[in-house]
């Protein structure tokens, strides 16, 4: 029987990121995904108006939103966990895949076509697919960055490594974003109010 997807990944904001350290704020897969769709939409902007480039901008943001849609089933794999080393790293890929084809299995096959590109891969979009990396990693840098802001410093190491990882992909839109925008993430709200006014 298929008709269940969509309340399936309505589930999405009962799976906990960030399992393994403490949390001044619990941060759930629905957050994360909306927040990586967002930064994955800028960076595509920044792509095309800083850059030249023509990247399907809503296309990124819709990868986004579904970029971890699979934890539903999986639920969120600690990174140390999940890199472990390279053959858990592929076992746990192949636990993904499974779960994204068992959730796309939950959509009539007519409307399962549009729905596919946006859990695997086409090379025709492997660059949005980059940028969506990118921007997941981004989150994660933000909410090391609110965490410490908050005084938990649980999250410095994973700041550090999320920052490293993040400057390792050497993705121009990735810099870009971080020179200009990302200091912002350490204002707090009265700052931000009173930079703009």
């Amino acid at each position: 029987m298929s008709g269940q997807f969509y309340a399936m990944l309505s589930r999405m904001r009962y799976i906990q990121r960030w399992a393994l350290m403490r949390n001044t704020y619990p941060e759930n897969i629905s957050e994360h995904s909306m927040e990586v769709a967002m930064l994955a939409h800028a960076l595509a902007v920044i792509g095309n108006k800083r850059l030249g480039k023509q990247l399907n901008a809503e296309k990124a943001a819709l990868i986004g939103i579904f970029h971890d849609a699979q934890e539903i089933i999986t639920g969120d794999m600690p990174t140390p966990i999940k890199y472990y080393n390279k053959d858990t790293q592929a076992a746990f890929k192949n636990v993904e895949e499974e779960a994204a084809e068992y959730l796309l299995s939950m959509l009539p096959e007519d409307l399962r076509t549009a729905y596919t590109p946006l859990f695997f891969e086409e090379e025709a979009d492997a660059y949005l697919w980059r940028l969506v990396k990118a921007a997941d990693r981004l989150s994660a840098l933000i909410k090391c960055m609110e965490e410490e802001k908050a005084g938990n410093r649980e999250f410095a190491g994973a700041r550090a490594g999320v920052y490293a990882r993040l400057a390792e992909m050497g993705l121009p839109e990735a810099e870009i974003f971080m020179k200009e925008f990302l200091p912002a993430y350490e204002l707090t709200l009265d700052d931000l109010k009173s930079g703009h006014e």
